[in-house]
């Protein structure tokens, strides 16, 4: 061979090494699907009462095929704050949204600027109900507010769109024209379509991407597209036991002396909560028994919730046929969350805003077969403020220090914790007896245990002079703690507080999580009169 071709083999040895290196060192793209009030227990892969109803087939896969965590939690279970915690990896009192009512300025919209400074096109559709503009990504079309379900109107980065407000279906809107453009048909279908237009059409494909799809399904109350009207139709849904028997639930916080709140505080399936219940929502036979009442309720309840679930189901496998047929699939780190999780009858609740289980704990869900070894599960830590973080640890950047939560690449790359991983998580609910009656609390949560103290005040002053359930923020309700061995007692069936066997614990879960709040800047300094009340009754 003369000198001439080991020259030009070296030459195309070089080219076809750097082709690969650079194939090895390309960036992945990152699809974060969440959809509102989508809880654990109607996703087939946590196992629940409801998976043999199959709900969530194509949801299953990630799990199957990736990693799910056990243990994921919201810092604050209502949409507002905990969308705030994702895209700013901080927790309430540091991005200063506390409530629904709470905005998120383009400087604090963290996640996607620091996406960009790592080469990402970064786009969001969907909801986002962060109340300003998600100006700090490239792209945006999403709700304005909560949306609603048929004939959505969504509102896109540099569109000159508007509706009037007869059209928005808002009477009494403050402008006679609202930003935005109606797309027609079901939000979970229109919300991928737009997605997938611009996966197809306008994304740079030069660029990774960074793509939030956010559907609105299934938040109440649960308007299900037409075509899924007799899925379920036949079919008994089966109900929790704590639905109709709960004695040794709760405290004086949550019942009132001598039970004397039960038919105030945390809306309802039956009729128990005089204000608001699920019966009411669905029509339900006002003749009936209070225990054929509830029954019926919570049967449509659940079908209805379902028949949304299974919408947002088929559509995220049109985004996944998108990527296998466009070979992006196993380039595409694919993470599956709801906002918070939810309540489906368990204590007689509906809604979420509870520490409890079932409205605290978030499914999560990764798929990414490069690094993730398929049905792995851990029963890790981790909450919502630690999800920018990984995201931005996964894409190859540097988590940046104003961010509260840590980064979880390793144990998505290993199935393990860490030596010295987080062994607790915080939670804090701030909209004290707001629409669903629901005190004001916090507490920390552990794989083990969970403690909790109901402080029962608003943080705002509120005017008077308001009816119903308007007026409820203004009243203060007992203070008490609640405390729940997990292991023994999984559905938070019985408030062992008063048991003198768990004292010890107890007062260790104190200092932890009285550490946990000072460390988190979620102490108080700027609330003088909740802070009072905490550290009168500690030691209660």
């Amino acid at each position: 061979m003369n000198r001439k071709n080991l020259i030009l083999i070296s030459g195309l040895l070089m080219f076809s090494f750097g082709a690969i290196a650079k194939k090895k060192s390309k960036r992945p793209n990152i699809l974060f699907i969440m959809s509102d009030d989508h809880t654990s227990q109607a996703i087939g892969a946590y196992h629940s009462r409801l998976a043999p109803l199959n709900p969530t087939p194509t949801i299953d896969r990630i799990a199957e095929e990736g990693i799910r965590f056990e243990n994921a939690f919201c810092t604050n279970s209502i949409c507002t704050p905990s969308r705030a915690c994702i895209i700013t990896g901080q927790y309430s009192q540091t991005n200063g949204a506390l409530d629904l009512g709470s905005k998120l300025p383009v400087e604090r919209q963290y996640l996607p600027l620091e996406m960009k400074k790592l080469g990402y096109q970064t786009a969001i559709i969907g909801k986002w109900h962060l109340h300003t503009k998600p100006e700090a990504f490239d792209y945006y079309n999403v709700l304005p507010g909560q949306g609603r379900y048929f004939d959505p109107v969504l509102q896109e980065k540099g569109s000159n769109d508007r509706v009037t407000r007869e059209e928005y279906g808002k009477k009494g809107y403050k402008n006679e024209y609202i930003e935005g453009r109606i797309y027609k048909g079901h939000s979970s279908d229109v919300i991928t379509d737009i997605s997938l237009d611009w996966l197809e059409n306008q994304r740079d494909k030069s660029k990774p991407f960074l793509l939030l799809h956010h559907f609105k399904a299934p938040h109440d109350l649960f308007e299900f597209n037409p075509k899924y009207k007799d899925y379920l139709e036949d079919t008994f849904i089966p109900e929790p036991s704590s639905l109709y028997y709960c004695p040794d639930h709760g405290s004086v916080a949550t019942r009132g002396v001598n039970d004397q709140l039960r038919d105030t505080i945390g809306t309802s399936v039956g009729r128990r909560n005089i204000m608001r219940n699920m019966g009411r929502h669905m029509r339900t036979d006002k003749s009936l028994s209070d225990l054929e009442y509830k029954h019926q309720a919570y049967q449509e309840y659940l079908k209805r919730y379902l028949r949304c679930v299974k919408g947002v189901d088929d559509n995220v496998k049109r985004l996944f046929d998108y990527l296998e047929k466009n070979d992006l699939m196993d380039n595409t780190i694919i993470i599956y969350t709801g906002d918070q999780g939810f309540n489906l009858g368990e204590h007689d609740y509906i809604d979420k805003r509870w520490i409890y289980e079932e409205s605290m704990r978030m499914p999560f869900m990764v798929r990414y077969p490069k690094t993730i070894k398929p049905k792995t599960v851990t029963d890790a830590i981790i909450n919502n403020t630690d999800f920018a973080p990984t995201i931005i640890d996964m894409a190859g950047g540097k988590v940046p220090s104003k961010m509260q939560g840590h980064s979880f690449k390793s144990i998505l790359e290993t199935g393990e914790e860490p030596n010295g991983w987080q062994q607790e998580t915080y939670y804090r609910y701030w909209m004290h007896m707001a629409h669903h009656c629901n005190p004001a609390h916090f507490g920390i949560r552990t794989k083990r245990y969970k403690l909790i103290l109901f402080y029962g005040k608003d943080y705002k002053k509120r005017k008077t002079g308001k009816k119903g359930l308007s007026a409820m923020p203004k009243y203060q309700t007992p203070v008490a703690w609640e405390f729940y061995d997990l292991q023994k007692d999984p559905g938070e069936m019985v408030n062992r507080y008063d048991d003198p066997k768990y004292a010890s614990v107890i007062k260790d879960l104190k200092v932890r999580l009285k550490n946990k709040r000072k460390a988190l800047n979620e102490e108080d300094n700027n609330y003088p009169d909740l802070k009072k009340i905490i550290e009168d009754n500690w030691n209660l």
